[in-house]
Parts: structure tokens; C-alpha cells; sequence
């Protein structure tokens, strides 16, 4: 890998919130990405629209809210590997998200299988 880990990181925020927007139909406000070890860990704020906000007001709605954004992202977790693997040439062991109804932030962890930070 040529590229410097800074560049990286900021080639797969860029990458992540095209993809919100082809797959999604909206990107988050901003995406911050680090890379730790064998961890991509990106960071996705202004993820919610004022609507869900409102659906957000109950513990209901809330649940609902987290359970459908969930499954939108899950159902796009082949590109997503994909956009991992052509940025960094590393493969995907695991993926783990969750939201924040309350600050509209995603949080998503790419696991590698290798210790991606040693090759900068």
C-alpha cells in the first residue's frame, strides 16, 4: 500500500458516503474514519432525518427506527465489504453497527482478519 493511512481514511469516509447516497438516497452531514489495529472504525453524524427524529420521541418508534436503519445498512453489506477490501486490499472478518436515536449518529466497525495500521 503506497498511500499514507490519513489518505486512506479519508478515501473510505469519501467512498462510505457516496455509497449512502447511491444505496440510501441521502448521505450523513460528515463521516470521520480512523483506522486502530485490525479495526476500521467510521463515524457517521447527521444520520437521521427530522422525521425519524419525531418517530425517535417514543421508545416504540425509537426501536423501529434503529431495527429499519439496521436492515438498510445490512442489506448493502456486500458493497460495503467490497469498498473496504478495493480501498485497503484487506478482507472484512466482521461488521458491526448501531445508531444513536438520540444524537443521529452511526457508528459502523469493519473487523479485518490482518493489522491493517502496520502497513502505513
Amino acid at each position: 500500500m503506497k498511500i499514507s493511512k490519513g489518505s486512506c481514511e479519508s478515501e473510505i469516509s469519501r467512498a462510505i458516503t457516496q455509497w449512502e447516497k447511491d444505496f440510501l438516497g441521502r448521505g450523513s452531514v460528515s463521516v470521520k474514519t480512523d483506522i486502530i489495529r485490525d479495526m476500521i472504525i467510521v463515524n457517521l453524524q447527521g444520520v437521521l432525518t427530522p422525521a425519524e427524529y419525531a418517530v425517535c420521541e417514543t421508545k416504540e418508534g425509537m426501536l423501529t427506527i434503529k431495527k429499519t436503519r439496521s436492515e438498510l445498512v445490512e442489506s448493502g453489506i456486500e458493497d460495503l465489504i467490497d469498498i473496504i477490501l478495493t480501498i485497503t486490499e484487506e478482507k472484512v472478518k466482521s461488521f458491526h453497527t448501531d445508531i444513536s436515536t438520540r444524537t443521529g449518529e452511526r457508528v459502523m466497525i469493519f473487523k479485518l482478519f490482518n493489522d491493517l495500521e502496520k502497513k502505513f
